[in-house]
């Protein structure tokens, strides 16, 4: 049973830093496309960042590029986001979503074709 658990949300100050993490079981992370995506009241779910199941490279949002560091650690089964620079509109909830296609048949992680969600955890900046 394919499972993704977020954890490290909270309460940041602008500037400050967070590292988000998304525990995975019942699949071999490496063969799976890895997106994080975020939501803040009222708005759409917006995708930051994906990882190729193909060659490991990741792809970031204008919106967070230079900002936001994607990884993985394949035998820990475990995608972090670490996320510097916070600014008050990067408050939303965080969510981790997996899915297995073939990234030479799916090369991005639109949110309409990750299968696997974790429930999301909260970040929220503020002073």
């Amino acid at each position: 049973q394919v499972q993704l658990v977020e954890s490290g949300g909270g309460l940041v100050q602008p500037g400050g830093s967070l590292r988000l993490s998304c525990a995975t079981s019942g699949f071999t992370l490496g063969y799976y496309r890895i997106g994080w995506f975020r939501q803040a009241p009222g708005k759409e779910r917006e995708g930051i960042a994906c990882i190729s199941n193909s060659d490991g490279s990741i792809h970031y949002a204008d919106s967070v590029k230079g900002r936001f560091t994607a990884s993985r650690d394949n035998p820990e089964n475990t995608v972090y986001l670490q996320m510097n620079s916070l600014k008050p509109e990067d408050t939303a909830v965080y969510y981790c979503a997996a899915d297995p296609a073939s990234w030479y048949v799916r090369p991005h992680c639109a949110s309409d074709s990750m299968n696997y969600w974790g429930k999301g955890t909260l970040v929220t900046v503020s002073s």
